[in-house]
This record gives structure tokens, C-alpha cells and sequence, in this order.
């Protein structure tokens, strides 16, 4: 699920917070780094558990519909092809997708059902849905299609549900691309394998990616002076107070990387905090960044301070 740019981001934004609160709790920031991190995990049990909240809502809505004393005939007899879709109906029977969220307690949208209510009315009033709706039969690629549709144009990007996510945890509002990429993929290449073809996937990768998170933040925090001595000399028209603070952070992870971690490729560590710079810092960040890890690489180089193992990692 994560990947390790995402990795770095929230390592990141842990030391910029540990700056900002002028905490000297290592222990304590670590262990809020690891707990944001799980947190991506219920973001993306709540996302997916939308779809199937929906699917019982819409159920539930027809039936209330045809116990009416004065039900219309559409009423009495309703097209339900969006309860029948054989997408939502996988994952409302899914064992693994079940477990996951009955493991982590995901019950929000129980305790706050008017979203996934408000959510179906924005869904119904959608050309999408009416298109969908205008037969009565379900096949498994039309389902696909349409429940992929459903979340890339319409769930993902709902205000509401932004707006809720962003209200119940201010660490998701980075998080929210990734795991709405993920489940956006994952429901294109879903195949009707039966109720465990749906997978919940892993937090991390492996072992190792657990570990880098660990060992990133810590020798990071631990050597905050001697990372930030490396780069200070580079920039003489540039005082310590002048540098941007997630700039300065950037930097310290980037050269931290340089020097404790001989399996990462110099290049991949530049490339991956240039991006993060675009992303996160002022519009010149990237460039200011670039410059002085470049020299710190010839310089590094040139005395022979740079230790990689392994090959392609120059």
C-alpha cells in the first residue's frame, strides 16, 4: 500500500511537527509517525466500505419503497441493478475485506450514515448512474466499469466525503491520493474469482519498508546538527534562519540517506526529494535543492565518502 516516497513524506512532516512543538521526545514522535501511518489503513477501509454502505443504503431505500401503503408501480417493482451489481455485491461479501474492517473497527459511516445518504443522492443525479440505470440486466464488465467510474468521478472526489475525512484526521489529507489510487486500481483489475478475489493489501511492502521508516526518522533526529553542518557551508549567500524549514528538513533526510544508507541509489534519493520539494516547499525549492546535493555528491565523491553497496546505486 505504501510506497517509499509516501514513506519519506511522513517522516517528514513528523520532524517538521517535532520543529513546530519544539519536542524533544523521540520516543513520543516516533511512535505518533507509526500510528499516522496505520491510520492510512482505516483511510482505506473507510473508502472502500463506502461503496459497499452505499450499495445497502440504495438497498434498503427500495425496500422502504415497496412497503408503502401507496407505492407507485415503479416503486413496487424498482430496478435494481446498482444492489445487484456484481461489483458492490463482491464487496459486500468479500471474507478478507469483512475481516479487515471488523479487525480495525471501521464503523463511521454507521455512526454517520446522512454522508453515505447525501453521497447516493449526488450519485443518482449523475449521468453516469442514469446511463447505468437505463437497463435492468447486470454483466460482470458493464458492473466493472461502472463501480470504477463510480469512484474515480464521483466518491473520491466528493466534497462532503473530503470534507468529512479531513475533519476526522488532519494526517489523511496526504494520504487520501494514494489510497483513492490504489482502491481506483484495484477495482479496474478485479476479476470474479469469488468472495476472497478481493484483497486487502498489506500497509508495507515488506519487512525492510517498515524499517526504513524506523531508521529514516531516527538517524535523521539523532544527527539533525551534523546533517544540517553538511549542507550549510554550501550555501553562503543563504543563512540557517533564511532556509525554508521543510527545505532544511529535505536536505538533512536527503544527506542522511547519502551517508547511513548504502543500499539506496544516489539517484533515487534525489529524484525522490525533488519531487517531495515540488510538492511540499515554495516554488524554487526543487532547484535550490537539486544544486546543493549535486555538489554534495561531487564532493563526497571526490574524497571518497560516499559508500554504496550493491550494483547501479552511484
Amino acid at each position: 500500500m505504501l510506497n517509499r516516497r509516501h514513506i519519506r513524506v511522513k517522516v517528514m512532516q513528523s520532524i517538521y511537527a517535532m520543529h513546530q512543538t519544539s519536542s524533544d521526545s523521540m520516543e513520543k514522535e516516533e511512535k505518533f509517525l507509526f500510528q499516522s501511518i496505520e491510520n492510512i489503513r482505516d483511510l482505506y477501509l473507510l473508502m472502500v466500505s463506502a461503496l459497499v454502505e452505499l450499495r445497502k443504503a440504495e438497498d434498503d431505500f427500495i425496500e422502504k419503497s415497496q412497503k408503502k401503503h401507496l407505492a407507485t408501480d415503479a416503486e413496487r417493482n424498482p430496478n435494481k441493478k446498482f444492489v445487484n451489481n456484481l461489483v458492490l455485491t463482491l464487496l459486500d461479501e468479500s471474507n478478507p475485506l469483512s475481516i479487515a474492517i471488523a479487525d480495525r473497527r471501521i464503523n463511521n459511516w454507521q455512526l454517520n450514515d446522512d454522508y453515505i445518504l447525501l453521497l447516493l443522492e449526488d450519485i443518482k443525479e449523475t449521468e453516469l448512474y442514469k446511463n447505468y440505470m437505463q437497463t435492468r440486466t447486470n454483466t460482470w464488465e458493464e458492473d466493472r466499469d461502472f463501480v470504477h467510474a463510480l469512484f474515480t468521478e464521483v466518491v473520491a472526489p466528493n466534497e462532503k466525503l473530503y470534507e468529512y475525512l479531513e475533519d476526522n484526521k488532519l494526517t489523511w489529507v496526504d494520504d487520501i491520493p494514494v489510497v483513492n489510487t490504489l482502491i481506483s486500481k484495484q477495482l479496474q483489475n478485479l476479476t470474479p474469482e469469488g468472495r476472497d478475489s478481493f484483497s486487502v493489501p498489506r500497509l508495507y511492502k515488506d519487512i525492510d519498508d517498515k524499517d526504513f521508516v524506523r531508521d529514516l526518522f531516527r538517524k535523521t533526529v539523532l544527527n539533525e546538527v551534523e546533517l544540517a553542518k553538511e549542507f550549510i557551508d554550501k550555501t553562503p549567500n543563504w543563512d540557517t534562519e533564511r532556509i525554508a524549514e521543510i527545505d532544511s528538513i529535505i536536505l538533512k533526510m536527503a544527506i542522511c540517506e547519502f551517508l547511513k544508507f548504502p543500499s539506496i541509489p544516489v539517484k533515487v534519493t534525489i529524484n525522490e526529494y525533488l519531487e517531495i520539494a515540488k510538492e511540499y516547499s515554495t516554488p524554487k525549492s526543487s532547484i535550490f535543492i537539486n544544486g546543493i546535493l549535486d555538489n554534495l555528491v561531487k564532493d563526497y565523491q571526490a574524497g571518497n565518502k560516499l559508500v554504496k553497496t550493491g550494483r547501479g546505486l552511484m
